[in-house]
């Protein structure tokens, strides 16, 4: 790989870097045309909460951060009850400014990385239908959809579809 970060696991000092590199991601969404996520969407309660029940990853280049991911054990809200055969990814953000190219794919592989050390042989995430350049990277990135797409209503009451997808891990 040619993009050099490190991983840490976040904990609660991390929260408002979180809320940062989240309303980045946001705001650049709303600024390219993107109607996905929105700043102060997701706050520090939010983060909190996934540190305490997952598992959130920093990833930093040259002792700055420049990333972050959430890995879930289980996701019943979109995927229903399943046996623990994967791990789930959520809110996979870079930082526009700082991130080096193809800092996206390493915090992807770090994730599948931790999965498979787990023992599950799958990768999972959703993906909102309406941002199909995201779709397309995923499918870059050794995703596929499965099963039909999943209608979402979000936080402001926003109704969305989202694509099931998923990478059988080596």
């Amino acid at each position: 790989m040619t993009t050099q970060v490190t991983f840490r696991q976040a904990d609660d000092r991390d929260l408002d870097l979180l809320v940062g590199l989240f309303d980045g991601v946001a705001h650049w969404m709303v600024r390219s045309g993107i109607d996905q996520w929105k700043p102060g969407a997701r706050g520090r309660e939010h983060f909190r909460a996934r540190i305490a029940e997952g598992e959130v990853w920093i990833a930093e280049r040259a002792g700055r951060p420049v990333g972050a991911y959430e890995l879930w054990w289980e996701d019943r809200d979109v995927w229903g009850a399943q046996p623990p055969v994967a791990g789930y990814v959520h809110r996979l953000m870079t930082d526009r400014e700082t991130a080096p190219a193809g800092a996206g794919r390493v915090l992807l592989a770090h994730a599948e990385e931790r999965i498979s050390a787990s023992g599950r042989g799958l990768a999972r995430l959703d993906c909102e239908v309406g941002n199909a350049v995201l779709g397309a990277y995923y499918e870059g990135a050794g995703y596929a959809g499965v099963g039909p797409d999943l209608e979402k209503v979000g936080a402001d009451g926003r109704r969305y579809a989202v694509r099931l997808m998923e990478k059988t891990l080596a």
